[in-house]
């Protein structure tokens, strides 16, 4: 089997991309998988798309961007920085299917000071339709001190049956005595 660009030479195997055969002047990476140059040089375009901002806090971008899957090694691109958006985004403020990070907001989000998501964990607030924290807000809502949600579990609850004064007065604290939910209204 002969290269597919130089036709007189012997290739050394098949691209994992394209599939072409290619010899040694055209292979662009040789490991995790061989990659022909022409792939490699298009990888971004093809399989999804990325962008780093030159500015940075110690070795994290101030601002990671990526999205797709990595074209050699066919696993979903990680957008690690101060800002980070993507499909998976680690970061100060993580915002992506799985977001992970200070503040995160994604379909699963892990935060520290605040998640919100889908299902949103957290040693701070969270809402989303499952969340887990101190102060936990949404449809099944367990909280280390306050849960607020359609099943909520915890010290100061409010959910559809009662109402505790403590989750009350937060209620009031942060949202007035015009939005206080039916349950604390009796």
């Amino acid at each position: 089997m002969n290269c597919y660009t130089h036709a007189n030479q012997a290739a050394v195997g098949i691209c994992a991309v394209c599939q072409k055969a290619i010899c040694r002047d055209c292979v662009g990476r040789d490991s995790p998988r061989l990659t022909c140059r022409d792939c490699v040089a298009r990888g971004s375009v093809m399989f999804g798309w990325e962008y780093k901002s030159t500015a940075a806090i110690g070795s994290w971008p101030l601002v990671h961007i990526c999205m797709g899957v990595d074209p050699v090694t066919m696993r979903p691109r990680a957008a690690r920085g101060v800002i980070a958006l993507g499909n998976i985004a680690i970061g100060g403020i993580a915002l992506g299917g799985l977001a992970v990070g200070l503040v995160s907001l994604g379909g699963l989000s892990i935060g520290v000071v605040c998640a919100v998501g889908g299902a949103a964990l957290g040693t701070g607030i969270s809402a989303g339709g499952f969340a887990v924290g101190s102060v936990a807000i949404g449809g099944l809502a367990i909280g280390v001190k306050y849960a607020i949600g359609g099943g909520a579990f915890g010290p100061a609850v409010i959910d559809g049956r009662h109402c505790d004064e403590a989750a009350r007065d937060l209620w009031m604290r942060w949202l007035g005595a015009r939005s206080l939910p039916p349950p604390c209204l009796r």
